[in-house]
């Protein structure tokens, strides 16, 4: 039992040191990429894009929750409009009661959103 605890202790910071890498290089994109929220809303995905393949329900790590989200974004070559789209179909009970809460027109990029 101590050992698994171990591993996923370790597992978890090495996705929280991927997420804060991502974060990083992201930061520089968003400054320059900010978007109105009608741009989100009017972001057409492509049908051939299955979407992330990853649930947070609030209950998870929210910071690995991030890492495989940001990590998957990346490997498609999404915007940060895409990026703050498909974020909400990444979400399930109060994780998702707390974006639908959102003020209308809050959200200018996907580094405020994360």
């Amino acid at each position: 039992m101590q050992a698994e605890l171990a591993a996923s202790q370790t597992k978890n910071e090495e996705l929280h040191h991927t997420n804060e890498e991502l974060r990083h290089e992201w930061r520089d994109i968003d400054e320059h990429e900010l978007v109105t929220p009608q741009t989100i809303l009017e972001t057409v995905i492509p049908n051939t894009f299955t979407g992330p393949k990853v649930t947070f329900t609030g209950m998870e790590d929210p910071k690995a929750h991030l890492t495989v989200f940001h990590t998957q974004m990346m490997l498609v070559g999404s915007s940060d409009a895409v990026r703050c789209k498909l974020f909400m179909s990444t979400l399930t009970g109060m994780a998702m009661d707390w974006c639908i809460c959102l003020p209308e027109g809050h959200i200018t990029s996907f580094a405020q959103l994360s």
